[in-house]
């Protein structure tokens, strides 16, 4: 692979459309588009113009339109050149296979938007939103993206290095000149390292929030047999889901569905009632209903509350004291001894009923105040997009806890300016002012071949 090569790749998704988008990009671009792109006129820059695509052996392929757009002023910053054809991914295909025969060479995955961060463009932050932006499942991780696409956490990772530039200028310049430049006051520079530092923890607090934001929270309906769980993920995901029925066991397996709250996905899975059975089918749905609960962020403990627990019910209620959980009393329609006769660790529970709109309303409420801690969740915000980000900043604040540790025991000032530079190259990391080829190896190679 060369960044000098001319690449060309499907920028629309597979099957079948009103329209497939084949785009190229580099030095070569309006010449071997030529090769395939015939028309009455030369596409000028940024114009539209109708035309017929043709194979190698100058047969047509289909009549579409040609886009040409010259460098720098692209998305990658070289020349580009898109043909808009029909739908049919055959067409598309045919297209491609021109370009190639035409000495462009298929584009790696996620090259189009590596070009645009070799070439200034975009930083790294910003290029791995692009990706987030086209794998968002809800509103709020598309607007988290977008806010991150529009440089909003580079900015904040430069003005910290900035502020680290600056301590680090200033401690040379003590260094080298010292008859014009005082010394560095290691109270203020303690003070300065702090400030700092509580900025990035709270990058890395809003980084948490900003996965709930890009993946959603994993919600665990749990409960006895035939206490309505089945009823409440259909009322909450809006359809009938799930089969409905008096008859205890009718769910034996686990059943998955998203919802939304207030932009943010919840991934619900529905589960078989939990209790013990001498039906094999049953117990393999009991067993994969504890693995559910297991990997979920939050459970959403479903009892009957028309009647008193039973043995199942007991048991579940004492197993999940001690994780994130929801307590539901159903059945409200019915009656309420069973929320009545509640223990104390119960006290918070809700009582409603699955067909009660005021019920899923609370219930709603509750799963986004302990599903998002206590937060409300700004997606604009520019976060942390991950895990590398969010292990750059930690090493980033190693690098700080040293210095100050340095500062405090008293030693030389100047002694910190390597723990600065270290906090200063893991936060460039994600940004891309420190990145190396094998991270943009990783990064790139999510990205889908045609972006």
């Amino acid at each position: 692979m060369s960044e000098y090569d001319t690449i060309a790749a499907i920028a629309t998704p597979p099957g079948r459309g009103a329209i497939a988008i084949v785009r190229c990009s580099g030095p070569d671009a309006r010449r071997i588009a030529a090769h395939v792109f015939r028309s009455k006129t030369v596409p000028a820059d940024r114009v539209a113009t109708y035309g017929t695509i043709v194979d190698a052996a100058g047969h047509a392929i289909d009549r579409g339109l040609a886009i040409a757009m010259h460098g720098p002023r692209t998305v990658t910053g070289e020349d580009i050149v898109e043909l808009h054809v029909h739908g049919s991914p055959i067409t598309a295909r045919e297209t491609l296979r021109a370009l190639l025969a035409a000495g462009a060479r298929l584009a790696e995955p996620g090259e189009f938007t590596r070009r645009a961060y070799l070439n200034g463009k975009i930083d790294l932050s910003a290029a791995e939103a692009v990706a987030d932006l086209i794998a968002a499942e809800s509103r709020a991780a598309a607007q988290a993206a977008t806010a991150n696409l529009a440089g909003g956490l580079r900015r904040l990772i430069d003005a910290v290095r900035a502020e680290l530039r600056t301590i680090l200028e200033e401690l040379a310049g003590a260094i080298d000149f010292p008859d014009e430049v005082a010394v560095c006051d290691p109270t203020a520079v303690l003070a300065r390292i702090a400030r700092l530092d509580e900025q990035l923890a709270d990058l890395g607090r809003d980084g948490e929030r900003g996965r709930i934001v890009r993946e959603g929270i994993g919600l665990a309906i749990v409960g006895p047999p035939n206490a309505g769980k089945s009823s409440l993920l259909n009322a909450l995901v809006g359809e009938e889901r799930a089969i409905v029925s008096p008859i205890a066991g009718t769910t034996r397996d686990t059943i998955e569905e998203n919802f939304a709250i207030d932009g943010v996905l919840v991934r619900a899975i529905d589960t078989a009632g939990l209790r013990s059975s001498a039906d094999p089918l049953e117990r393999i749905g009991v067993e994969r209903a504890r693995n559910a609960l297991g990997a979920a962020t939050l459970a959403l403990v479903v009892i009957d509350g028309a009647q008193p627990a039973n043995r199942d019910a007991q048991q579940i209620l004492v197993q999940t004291r001690s994780r994130p959980r929801i307590v539901f009393y159903n059945k409200r329609d019915i009656g309420r001894r069973g929320y009545d006769a509640r223990e104390a660790p119960e006290a918070d529970a809700l009582l409603g009923s699955a067909f009660d709109p005021s019920s899923l309303a609370a219930l709603r409420t509750a799963i986004a105040h302990i599903g998002w801690q206590g937060e409300t969740l700004d997606a604009a915000r520019p976060h942390l997009a991950g895990a590398r980000h969010a292990q750059a900043v930690e090493r980033g604040r190693d690098a700080l806890a040293d210095a100050r540790a340095t500062l405090a025991g008293g030693a030389p000032v100047d002694l910190i300016a390597g723990d600065l530079l270290a906090a200063s190259a893991a936060l460039g990391e994600i940004t891309g002012g420190a990145a190396t080829e094998e991270l943009l190896d990783g990064i790139f190679a999510r990205f889908c071949i045609g972006k």
